[in-house]
């Protein structure tokens, strides 16, 4: 197999594998984000944010779709969605809730800020409510020790959580109103 840099025929990527396929603005993303690496290999982990960005998940046919995209094994595919958590292989929950329980955000109260957010949600850590609106997880570091306790949902980061702004956050996600993150971890152009 070639692992020269480009994307080949648009309208073939379109179809994609097993009905696999990126809408056209994504088409163009995924296109940029190829034009970046010298080899279409290096592109693996950036084409997987934009999926997961996009689906909310990596299911099988996107890996089938990856795979023949950048010229990999499935199985190179699979090695990076297994080793990294961030990303996902099964429908999830819409909100993922990413507390950092780390050091930093422990010192901070992140401790009591799960808890309290177990409480209201009627779940415990790595569950999901029955609704399937909330899965919460414990995560070991969100890159922003400074700014503890923190949460992550999909690219957008909650610093100096109390329960007060996490209730509110929550609710506001329960409204279907995402708030302002702090900051927002957006693909790069």
């Amino acid at each position: 197999m070639s692992d020269t840099k480009g994307t080949g025929d648009m309208s073939a990527q379109a179809a994609g594998a097993k009905g696999f396929f990126l809408p056209g603005e994504d088409q163009e993303a995924f296109a940029k984000i190829v034009e970046k690496y010298p080899t279409k290999r290096s592109a693996l982990m950036p084409t997987l944010w934009l999926i997961q960005d996009r689906h909310g998940y990596i299911s099988d046919e996107a890996v089938t779709w990856t795979a023949e995209q950048l010229e990999v094994s499935e199985a190179k595919v699979r090695e990076i969605i297994s080793f990294y958590f961030m990303y996902r292989d099964t429908p999830q929950a819409k909100y993922v809730l990413q507390v950092c329980h780390n050091i930093s955000c422990h010192i901070m109260g992140s401790r009591s800020l799960i808890a309290h957010m177990e409480k209201k949600l009627g779940v415990r850590r790595n569950e999901t409510t029955p609704d399937g609106m909330f899965a919460l997880e414990g995560v070991e570091c969100l890159g922003a020790c400074g700014m503890g306790p923190c949460m992550q949902v999909g690219k957008h980061l909650y610093e100096h959580l109390t329960p007060e702004k996490a209730d509110e956050i929550l609710d506001g996600m329960r409204r279907g109103e995402l708030l302002p993150a702090d900051t927002d971890r957006d693909l790069e152009d």
